[in-house]
């Protein structure tokens, strides 16, 4: 018998995501940290799959969306934004960590 997909829906969770490497630790004297959920709507999904380097603007608007502090509430938002030194970071380490 069939795997039901109904077994395999959840509501998603935050899931913990850390900046780590000597750059960082380097220039911020820690490492960096940051939430996503661990499920995203198909259209984010979609999105994330399909945007190319070509559109980097696009890419960060996704990534803005994305990250979380650690109560599930977006960090970047109004007038708050991103050093640019760790924003493709950001944009790398979601898309890596989604693609698994």
């Amino acid at each position: 018998m069939a795997l039901k997909l109904t077994q395999l829906a959840s509501k998603p969770q935050l899931i913990r995501i850390e900046l780590d490497d000597e750059e960082i630790r380097a220039k911020y004297n820690d490492s960096l940290e940051f939430y996503v959920y661990d499920r995203q709507p198909l259209d984010m999904f979609v999105k994330l799959a399909t945007v190319g380097q070509n559109n980097l603007a696009e890419l960060v608007s996704l990534a803005n969306s994305m990250v979380l502090d650690e109560h599930g509430d977006p960090i970047a938002h109004d007038d708050l934004v991103f050093p640019s030194d760790i924003m493709m970071k950001i944009i790398n380490k979601v898309v890596d960590t989604l693609g698994k």
